[in-house]
């Protein structure tokens, strides 16, 4: 019978060596895991903080805007203040910003009305080189980083503007409630010239049209704000120098057609009908356009509009186009503003161009009357025009609402079959109210005629397009 022989010392050293480097393995091994699950652990923390900052925070208000708007003692003691009254509401911050007191301000200093009166800082110290421009472009420049100073608490954006520029706030906080408020965002529009962007920049926000800057980027651009616009005393405008020193930070333009610089003379009827399917943000340039609307003053004619702002802000000037079979008529109505009946037919991409009803900012250069938009005739015969209806009234009506348009007289004969005939448009809508996803990806609506009494009257309802519908004259 054979015994059971006792392990040698070589085989005893090597099983001892197995067993440290397995009990090595094990613990490295541990290590490994617990700093993955402490790293996980932090990172996810990390974007739980990021997300309930950024996505679960309040959606973005008037509260969390403040605004810089550019004024002189003269203008605003004119009438460029009632200009400003019609969009501000006691809720909003900031101020408008003065060389100096105006005449009698101390009668004026608690009309919550208007934005409070900020009196510019001295730029003397700044040169300004430009030939033929005015060196108040630094004044009105540092609007921003003086805005900035006011220290209000709780901002998202800063948003900045002419005393000629007439905002939507509902549709201003609408578009900026798509970007998030925490990164670094400069936001606008440039010229609707293309002689006036190839001059100045087409990735420039002109200010007259307004622009905002998120306020993480505000805040550090007005630290550096001085130190970069003495570099640039050659720039002719404010915007120039704004954009210039958000290059040097390396920011380029987000660029939002809801604002409009209205670099345009005359009748912006033709602009303002074909308004593209965003929001409008606002307006500029008043002072050097038609009313609005005919037989008004500009005053009068922006407070009729605002009738329909009030009503339902995101649906003005939205463009919806419907066909009349019966009589081959094609129907454009931009909502809160006119309807325009075509006595023909008139294919979809055909109607969209904007009407050429104004004429050009300057003379001179075949460039000075290229647009940023493709445009189509507007012809001078009155009686080849669609038949165009202005807003008369708008009102709820159930659990909709309802706006008249009433016809705008020519001096042309009409036939059974013309639109002419009509005296009156009815269109009912629903409220707008896009989320972020309709923001992003914008959809024109749909609208149907509906069954009307009388001949002198015609009903349309606006709606959304179902998922494959398109919009044509159907046989």
């Amino acid at each position: 019978m054979l015994l059971p022989q006792s392990p040698s010392k070589s085989q005893s050293s090597s099983r001892l060596i197995n067993l440290v480097i397995i009990s090595s393995s094990v613990f490295t091994l541990f290590l490994l895991v617990s700093f993955f699950l402490v790293f996980t652990s932090s990172k996810l923390a990390h974007i739980s903080y990021l997300s309930q900052d950024v996505y679960s925070s309040p959606p973005t208000s008037l509260e969390h805007v403040v605004f810089g708007i550019a004024s002189n003692q003269q203008s605003w003691s004119a009438k460029r203040k009632e200009y400003v009254r019609l969009w501000w509401t006691n809720p909003m911050r900031g101020c408008v910003f003065l060389e100096s007191l105006p005449p009698g301000h101390e009668h004026h200093a608690n009309d919550t009305s208007l934005p409070p009166v900020c009196i510019s800082e001295d730029t003397t110290r700044f040169r300004y080189t430009y030939k033929g421009g005015m060196r108040s472009a630094i004044r009105v420049a540092r609007v921003v980083s003086e805005t900035v100073a006011l220290n209000h608490s709780n901002v998202r954006w800063y948003v900045f503007g002419d005393d000629d520029t007439v905002f939507f706030p509902e549709n201003l906080v609408k578009t900026l409630s798509k970007y998030d408020h925490g990164l670094w965002y400069y936001i606008g529009t440039n010229s609707e010239i293309y002689e006036q962007n190839r001059i100045f920049g087409f990735r420039m926000a002109y200010g007259g049209a307004g622009f905002a800057i998120s306020s993480p980027l505000a805040k550090v651009l007005a630290k550096v704000f001085d130190s970069c616009i003495e570099r640039y005393p050659h720039l002719y405008g404010s915007d120039s120098r704004i954009s210039s020193c958000l290059a040097e930070l390396g920011i380029g333009l987000t660029q939002e057609p809801g604002f409009h610089q209205n670099d345009i003379h005359g009748d912006t009827f033709g602009l303002l009908a074909a308004h593209p399917l965003t929001p409008l943000v606002s307006l500029h340039h008043l002072d050097h356009i038609n009313p609005v609307f005919p037989n008004m003053t500009t005053i009068k004619a922006l407070q009729h509009l605002f009738k329909a702002v009030n009503a339902d802000s995101q649906r003005v000037l939205q463009k919806t186009v419907c066909y009349d079979r019966w009589f081959s008529w094609t129907i454009v109505v931009s909502w809160g503003y006119a309807v325009q009946i075509h006595g023909n037919h008139i294919f979809l991409p055909d109607v969209l161009p904007v009407q050429e009803t104004f004429s050009q900012w300057k003379k001179g250069s075949v460039l000075s009357g290229t647009y940023t938009f493709n445009t189509r005739e507007h012809p001078k015969d009155p009686c080849r025009r669609p038949v165009v209806f202005f807003l008369d009234n708008v009102s709820s009506a159930g659990d909709g609402i309802k706006s008249i348009y009433k016809k705008s007289y020519e001096n042309c004969t009409s036939d059974m079959g013309s639109p002419r005939k009509l005296e009156e448009v009815r269109v009912y809508s629903h409220k707008l109210d896009l989320d972020i996803k309709q923001l992003q990806a914008p959809r024109r609506h749909c609208c149907d005629i509906l069954p009307s009494t009388g001949g002198q009257v015609m009903d349309i309802g606006i709606r959304e397009c179902k998922d494959e519908e398109l919009i044509y004259m159907h046989p």
